[in-house]
């Protein structure tokens, strides 16, 4: 029995993985919008070990994205460059910030922040 959950556990997070990077190169999301809720309802673990997951992972969603994006001549590396450099800064400041806010806040946070983005892109 154990076996055939630890099996059902695996196919669920390639699904999930599946769906999280086709998103993620078809709307440039990051994928983290996906992953994470989707780590915790889906496959049930904890908020802040869905964050970390999803960071780890969507690394090869993004670096494949980028070589298509990259053919079609859509990438500006000296921006791509700069943004990185911000969000090396903003990713380091984020991950401290983590250890200190409780699931249910930062569930709450992430709502109010797709609402907010929600809101941004339907107004454009």
């Amino acid at each position: 029995m154990k076996h055939n959950e630890n099996l059902n556990k695996k196919i669920k997070i390639i699904v999930l993985g599946t769906l999280t990077g086709f998103l993620s190169g078809l709307f440039a999301s990051g994928g983290g919008m996906i992953a994470v809720p989707g780590l915790v309802y889906f496959v049930g673990t904890g908020e802040k070990e869905a964050r970390a997951i999803a960071i780890f992972s969507i690394l090869p969603m993004v670096l494949t994205s980028m070589i298509f994006y990259n053919r079609a001549g859509n990438i500006d590396f000296k921006m791509g460059i700069l943004c990185g450099i911000g969000g090396l800064i903003g990713g380091y400041i984020g991950a401290k910030l983590l250890k200190k806010i409780n699931d249910k806040l930062l569930s709450l946070i992430f709502i109010i922040f797709l609402i907010y983005a929600a809101i941004l892109t339907f107004n454009k």
